[in-house]
């Protein structure tokens, strides 16, 4: 029998809490005898704002701290962005659930003031996969690095350190800014990230799991088990300028990918058509296919 209260880690950024609220709310549909407690941690990735992630370890460093927390028990579960966790997950800490995906688009987000059609020359990002796809819709335009939270970055468009960035519909949605979003990109204009907008649970191994069921989508994790396949057989980290997205129509499932060379500076894009329920195997072969 689960516990009366059980704690709930998050990243203490406003969006990590707010996307973590979600979860708390579908959990509270379902178990209203149970109270939730949020707890946040302070990651070493919110902590270390001048540097790339590539050049600090990569997109684990905002979730160590919280698996610690799991393992240590000062927290029962932890929520967090899908794209942020390793390709890699201990046995010890499996993800319980996935919640219905957000919105996977990335998206162009200009100063509050702005116009699109008079946006200036330099957009911030610090993602290797966006500015390559971006730079074939803008190629007169300048790429930035920008870190911090959502609202860090968007302070610093405002105040014209850049003219537009490029960030994730989820994130904007989640934070209740979907008011600054200027223009959304489609998934051929550019492909998002594996586990873009999509959240998880995490959870220690001796947890009962089916405790989930309630906010798990079997679509959701499908779609994730390709696109994360995808990633982990090309061997692909926060630094490396993958991107995949899969969709499921009917029994099918369609996973697109993109993988660039940085050897020789060549992109190849692909597809594979194929049962959803083999999305971990499609992965794989679109993985070898594109190398080939």
């Amino acid at each position: 029998m689960e516990p009366k209260r059980l704690r709930i880690g998050s990243r203490e950024s406003l969006l990590a809490v707010a996307q973590t609220r979600l979860v708390i709310e579908q959990l509270k549909a379902n178990y209203p005898e149970l109270s939730f407690e949020l707890v946040t941690l302070k990651t070493t990735g919110d902590k270390i704002l001048n540097k790339t992630l590539d050049k600090i370890g990569g997109k684990g460093l905002f979730v160590k701290e919280l698996d610690q927390a799991l393992l240590d028990g000062r927290i029962d579960m932890a929520v967090h962005s899908m794209k942020d966790l390793p390709m890699e997950i201990s046995d010890d800490l499996p993800v319980a659930a996935v919640p219905k995906r957000g919105d996977p688009r990335d998206v162009l987000v200009l100063p509050s003031s702005g116009d699109f059609e008079e946006f200036g020359q330099v957009i911030g990002s610090s993602s290797a996969r966006r500015v390559l796809q971006a730079r074939r819709l803008f190629p007169e335009a300048e790429f930035q690095s920008i870190r911090g939270n959502i609202h860090t970055r968007l302070r610093k468009l405002d105040k014209g350190q850049y003219s537009a960035l490029i960030m994730a519909a989820a994130g904007l949605k989640r934070a209740g800014l979907e008011d600054r979003i200027s223009r959304f990109f489609s998934a051929e204009e550019m492909l998002p990230a594996a586990g873009q907008g999509t959240l998880c649970v995490q959870v220690r191994k001796d947890f009962d799991r089916s405790f989930f069921s309630c906010i798990h989508d079997r679509e959701t994790e499908l779609v994730t088990e390709a696109e994360r396949g995808f990633v982990r057989a090309l061997d692909g980290g926060c630094s490396s300028p993958i991107a995949a997205y899969a969709e499921i129509t009917g029994s099918d499932l369609c996973l697109t990918g993109l993988y660039y060379n940085a050897a020789d500076n060549t992109g190849r894009k692909m597809s594979i058509t194929g049962k959803a329920q083999d999305a971990g195997e499609l992965g794989w072969c679109l993985a070898e296919q594109i190398q080939e």
